[in-house]
């Protein structure tokens, strides 16, 4: 695999003495971001890695180098990506992390990502490291030979090649290591989150949330109010027994000073009961209190 910024005669003229390299635009495999870094485009690639242009929330543009999947999976791979940053100048080196890349030099620059959700069965994070980057094409070359002294592809044989052919493991593995993304974007998309997404988030949970306290006050405004019903007394209230207290009236006898009932009893035979007319001429007689005529009305003595 070439170098993408050395190919096609893409590099931009010198101007200042300095020769700018080419942008290419990111795949659909490429990861959208590597740590705290968001990925703008690419820069070049070999079987051991990618080269990004990067840039952190609020910082400048920085050179990012991601192992392939074979190159974070080899322990040799790992430990020579990690002496080839130790070797830089600590002003260089803007930031680095994943496995195996916490120790020497530029340890300082370290950034730990144990605080992000992850998962026991998942690979743990491939190898990265954030670099100055002025936009030079030098700055990529140097990028590009991080990355070919990890594969191998330009270190001399120490003696006279013989045998068989000799090739790296995982040099067909050139898919890009394990990443994280964290916090979450939206599903299926592989933009840029910020807080404007964060704040129409809330905009539309604020809204749906007064809709709905909107529809609840129309909806029982116009409810009249109800009463809660009477008391209604039993027979077992009072002292608690059933039976009635000294000076109440015994059960089914009227209470003084309230007229009996004019109902008639059951067998009295009422008016017309017996087919004929009813006589609605009123009777100027006093009935006589010998008289004890079923349902015959009592004469008050105090009238």
């Amino acid at each position: 695999m070439v170098s993408m910024s050395t190919q096609d005669g893409q590099d931009s003229a010198p101007e200042d003495g300095v020769v700018f390299a080419a942008h290419h635009p990111l795949r659909d495999d490429d990861p959208p971001k590597v740590g705290d870094f968001w990925l703008d485009a690419r820069l070049t690639a070999t079987p051991a890695g990618t080269t990004f242009v990067a840039h952190e929330e609020g910082g400048d543009s920085v050179m990012l180098i991601l192992l392939s999947e074979g190159a974070s999976r080899d322990a040799a791979a790992r430990a020579s990506f990690a002496g080839e940053v130790n070797a830089m100048h600590i002003d260089t080196v803007v930031a680095r992390g994943g496995e195996d890349q916490d120790e020497g030099r530029t340890a300082v620059r370290y950034r730990s990502e144990e605080d992000d959700p992850h998962l026991a069965h998942l690979l743990p994070l491939a190898p990265w490291a954030a670099l100055a980057f002025d936009g030079s094409l030098a700055a990529v070359e140097e990028a590009d030979r991080v990355l070919r002294a990890i594969d191998l592809s330009r270190t001399p044989p120490l003696s006279d090649p013989s045998g068989p052919d000799y090739a790296l493991h995982w040099i067909d593995k050139t898919s890009h290591g394990a990443t994280r993304l964290w916090p979450l974007a939206w599903p299926g998309r592989k933009d840029r989150a910020s807080w404007i997404t964060i704040l129409v988030s809330f905009l539309i949970m604020a809204l749906l949330t007064a809709l709905a306290l909107l529809l609840a006050i129309l909806a029982f405004q116009n409810e009249p109010p109800v009463d809660a019903p009477p008391p209604i007394p039993t027979q077992m209230e009072g002292d608690g027994s059933g039976e009635p207290q000294s000076g109440e009236p015994e059960s089914g006898e009227p209470q003084s000073g309230e007229p009996e009932s004019a109902e008639p009893q059951s067998g009295s035979p009422s008016p017309g009961s017996d087919g004929g007319p009813y006589d609605d001429s009123p009777s100027m007689e006093v009935p006589d209190d010998s008289e004890d005529g079923p349902g015959g009305p009592s004469v008050n003595p105090k009238l």
